[in-house]
């Protein structure tokens, strides 16, 4: 009995070892964390192999009870017995993966001994399987928290499948060799249980504490990215959080887009993943058009064409305001085995955590700029120069024409009260709009008759929703400044059409253009200059990338020949026709 210890705590070494290095594979602690049917699956088929090593590996008992070792039993007389660690593989895939996983993994155990004992002791089938079903039911009720049983409670599961194997060994196979075989089975099975939980145990225990510092370092990290996220998703915000993530995190890169460009990468692949390029990604522009987290946990799942990227595993994950998709996060590794489910959960919470930035930044944003556009508007009213034009001309009309007096102050009345109406709107319909932006040429082509041509290209539904003033403000900067000193030949074409992404705002005049040092500010800075600070540009783009991302900023391009102004508006805000 004593020799047989010893050979089955040898063997009982083997699979201890196999479950250290087991533990230690990223892959097998997925499966672990999750409960679908394709982690059961791969864990069946995992426990299954160490069953049949269990059985390979085991001790051959000859009728007459003499102990037979041999490197592998791969095949043994009908006559003999095995005493091997099966039971304990068994007990273990039970406790892990629960019935479903103990059953199958008992019942294909039990199988190749069968085969193993040239088609004899068809018991092991039956008695494996009950191990298996029995063990995954009764842990369920040892478990603590998040954490398999205990070292003593994993000590009894072992002990009590040993004795539902035993109990089928002495009616099938007599009691002699139960008692032979029963201490040192009994002792081993469950030593080796609860070692075997214990090392699940360690590193689950591990990856909570390890959880708990990141926990802290995001605490951290939240509170350093937030006065960036609130001025928006730009190229200085984006690279300020990644340098923040990068130095509170393990990962490798850190990037963040919009929905067309790259904003910031810190890290490795900087050489090539450029901020202001495109992105280059085939991962990121899948999450970025899906709006589902992605994984790649190989260099050709990334999918950057780059032949030198550094860049072995990744997470990809969509950062969304109003379950609008504006851009990604994306947070890789050099390492392939480096992306676990810790780094998993952490990117996730990061995710969901800076959209919440992002949007609160937004709404911030937007109510500045409400709040700016009621002052602006206000202003307008009491603005001596706007209003003392209007009524010099609704004067001198009066002498001359009553009824085109008459019509221009009800012009200048729907002007007032379309501007009070659209500061406590963040979208109109396009007729509104257009109705405003009618009352101010009204009032402008009847102190200026003939100077302006003013030709309408809309194609869109009257009913297409639109950002209040986007066209007016447009307009006006066209009148104001694209024709300082000519008479007559004005022209200013307002199109407006709907494509399959965009609802296309363009303003288009034949004015003197603008200079091209002045282009590259306008919309983006107040410009200091005698006939305008460019105010009513720049509030005008931060809305519509506030309301629509990036992409729905202005595109200004301007020559000697006339400046253009293009607005493209998302096509999920367009009403449909």
């Amino acid at each position: 009995m004593f020799t047989l210890f010893i050979l089955l705590l040898q063997r009982l070494g083997i699979i201890l070892v196999l479950a250290f290095l087991l533990v230690n594979v990223p892959f097998f602690r997925k499966l672990i964390d999750k409960k679908t049917r394709k982690a059961k699956l791969f864990l069946i088929i995992i426990f299954t192999i160490f069953a049949i090593i269990s059985n390979l590996t085991g001790v051959e008992i000859a009728k007459d009870n003499t102990l037979i070792q041999a490197p592998f039993l791969t095949g043994l007389p009908q006559s003999d017995s095995i005493a091997n660690t099966r039971t304990l593989v068994i007990t273990v895939a039970g406790i892990i993966g629960g019935p479903f996983v103990g059953g199958f993994v008992g019942f294909f155990g039990g199988i190749h001994r069968v085969i193993q004992g040239n088609f004899s002791d068809f018991f092991y089938i039956f008695s494996s399987t009950l191990v298996g079903l029995c063990i995954g039911f009764l842990s369920k009720k040892f478990r603590q928290n998040n954490f398999y049983p205990s070292f003593f409670s994993a000590a009894l599961l072992g002990l009590f499948a040993e004795l539902i194997q035993m109990a089928f060994v002495a009616v099938f196979s007599g009691l002699d060799l139960v008692k032979l075989i029963i201490i040192p089975m009994c002792l081993l099975n469950s030593i080796g249980v609860s070692v075997f939980i214990s090392i699940l145990n360690a590193y689950l225990s591990n990856e909570q504490q390890l959880m708990a510092v990141q926990t802290h370092n995001v605490l951290n990290l939240t509170n350093e990215t937030l006065p960036y996220f609130r001025q928006g998703l730009n190229i200085n915000s984006a690279h300020q959080v990644c340098k923040i993530i990068k130095e509170f995190t393990n990962f490798d890169a850190v990037g963040i887009t919009d929905r067309v460009n790259v904003l910031a990468h810190i890290g490795a692949g900087e050489d090539h993943h450029l901020a202001g390029q495109v992105v280059l990604t085939d991962l990121s522009k899948h999450v970025i058009s899906s709006g589902e987290t992605k994984y790649a946990y190989h260099r050709n799942e990334i999918g950057c064409p780059h032949p030198d990227c550094p860049l072995a595993s990744a997470i990809v994950l969509p950062l969304k305001v109003n379950n609008k998709t504006i851009g990604a996060l994306k947070m890789y590794f050099n390492k392939a085995e480096s992306l676990t489910p810790v780094e998993e959960n952490l990117a996730t919470g990061l995710a969901s955590i800076f959209s919440g930035q992002l949007a609160l930044g937004m709404a911030e944003e937007q109510a500045k700029l409400i709040s700016d556009a009621e002052i602006k508007a206000l202003q307008a009213q009491i603005n001596p120069h706007f209003f003392f034009n209007a009524i010099n001309t609704v004067s001198a009309l009066m002498r001359t024409n009553v009824e085109q007096a008459r019509s221009s102050l009800m012009q200048l009345s729907t002007f007032f009260r379309s501007s009070l109406q659209g500061i406590s709107e963040t979208e109109i319909p396009l007729e509104q709009e257009k109705k405003h932006v009618n009352s101010y040429l009204s009032l402008e082509q009847t102190r200026f008759p003939e100077k302006y041509i003013i030709d309408y290209k809309i194609s869109a539904s009257p009913q297409t929703k639109v950002p209040p003033f986007c066209i007016q403000v447009l307009v006006e900067n066209s009148i104001r400044h694209a024709f300082p000193i000519r008479k007559n030949g004005n022209k200013i074409t307002i199109t407006v059409c709907q494509t399959k992404q965009n609802i296309v705002i363009i303003v288009k005049d034949n004015g003197v253009g603008i200079d091209p040092e002045l282009r590259t500010r306008l919309g983006q800075e107040t410009i200091a200059s005698s006939t305008g600070t460019g105010t009513a540009l720049v509030n005008l783009n931060r809305r519509l990338i506030g309301l629509y991302g990036n992409e729905s900023h202005l595109q200004i391009t301007s020559s000697a020949e006339g400046t253009t102004i293009q607005i493209n508006i998302p096509n999920n805000n367009i009403a449909t026709i």
